[in-house]
C-alpha cells in the first residue's frame, strides 16, 4: 500500500514537471497532456518492459492516467494566475526523481534480488521519463547535460536504501532516507551548481606537443 501511494505521488509530481516543461515551449493543451503522460509513465514503462512485467503498471491500473491528467491540468490552471518560480521545473523533477527511483528499486526487488539490477532499474525508473520529455521537446536531456548530478543522485540514493536494508533497517525507513538522499543531492546540485568532473579532449593537434 505504501509503495502504491508513493507511485501515485510520483506520477503526479512528474506530470507537473512535464506540464511545466511543455508550457515553457508554448505547447497547446493536448501537447501539455502528452508531455505530462510521457514524463510520468516513461520510466516505469521501460522498467516493466525490461523486467518482462506485463501489463505495464499504468495499463494494469488505469487510475494513474486521471491522476496524471489532473496534475497536468491543475498545473496549467495555476500557471494562468500565478507565475511558477524560475526553478519550479527543476524542483518538481528532483522530487519526481527521488520518488520514482526508490519506487522503481522496490518494484524491482519484488522480482529480482540482485543489488546491481535493483540500482539500474531504479535509476531507469527515475530518469527515463525526464529523458523522453526532453527529447520530445528538443532539449538536451538533463541526464546528459555536462557534469550535472542527476542519475548519480538516483544511484547514490538507491545504494543507500539497499545498504540500510542490509544492516537491518526496516524497508519503509530505508526508502524514506533513500528518497531524502536522492532529492537532497539533486537539489544541492541545482542550488549550488554541484557538478561531476568533466572529461575533455582537445581537438587542437598542437596541444599534444
Amino acid at each position: 500500500m505504501v509503495l502504491y501511494g508513493l507511485e501515485l505521488i510520483g506520477v503526479a509530481v512528474f506530470a507537473v514537471s512535464g506540464a511545466l516543461a511543455a508550457g515553457r515551449k508554448q505547447l497547446d493543451l493536448l501537447g501539455v497532456v502528452v508531455i505530462a503522460l510521457v514524463t510520468a509513465t516513461g520510466g516505469g514503462t521501460l522498467r516493466d518492459i525490461l523486467l518482462d512485467s506485463h501489463p505495464v503498471f499504468w495499463i494494469e491500473n488505469p487510475v494513474y492516467l486521471p491522476i496524471i491528467l489532473g496534475a497536468a491540468l491543475l498545473t496549467v490552471g495555476y500557471a494562468k494566475f500565478f507565475k511558477p518560480p524560475h526553478r519550479s521545473l527543476l524542483i518538481a523533477d528532483a522530487l519526481g526523481l527521488a520518488l520514482f527511483s526508490i519506487v522503481g528499486a522496490q518494484t524491482t526487488q519484488q522480482v529480482n534480488s540482485s543489488a546491481i539490477i535493483v540500482v539500474v532499474m531504479g535509476t531507469i525508473t527515475g530518469t527515463a521519463g525526464g529523458v523522453l520529455r526532453d527529447v520530445l521537446l528538443a532539449d538536451i536531456p538533463v541526464l546528459l547535460r555536462r557534469g550535472r548530478i542527476y542519475a548519480t543522485a538516483a544511484i547514490v540514493g538507491i545504494s543507500v536504501y539497499l545498504c540500510l536494508q542490509w544492516i537491518g533497517l526496516m524497508q519503509p525507513w530505508a526508502a524514506m532516507i533513500g528518497m531524502i538522499v536522492v532529492a537532497g543531492l539533486r537539489l544541492a546540485a541545482i542550488i549550488w551548481g554541484l557538478m561531476l568532473p568533466i572529461f575533455s579532449l582537445s581537438d587542437d593537434p598542437s596541444s599534444s606537443n
